[in-house]
């Protein structure tokens, strides 16, 4: 008993690009836009929220991320 294999070479994995870019273009931009509220100061996310909730909330994501807040 015995069994003979016969090695195949491996299909390479066919990306298909441009079903792919329309979600990484969507991705990117709200990546940037993301990092835009946590970067920036209160302004206009702050009519957002009286209570100033909207604004802690966005100083500690500044201190996650590094940056520079006071």
């Amino acid at each position: 008993m015995s069994s003979a294999r016969v090695a195949t070479a491996p299909t390479p994995l066919r990306i298909p690009v441009r079903e792919v870019v329309p979600w990484a273009l969507l991705a990117g931009v709200l990546a940037l836009a993301a990092l835009f509220f946590v970067s920036t100061e209160a302004g206009a996310v702050e009519l957002l929220s009286t209570d100033g909730l909207v604004h802690e909330f966005l100083h500690d994501g500044r201190h996650l991320l590094a940056f520079p807040c006071h």
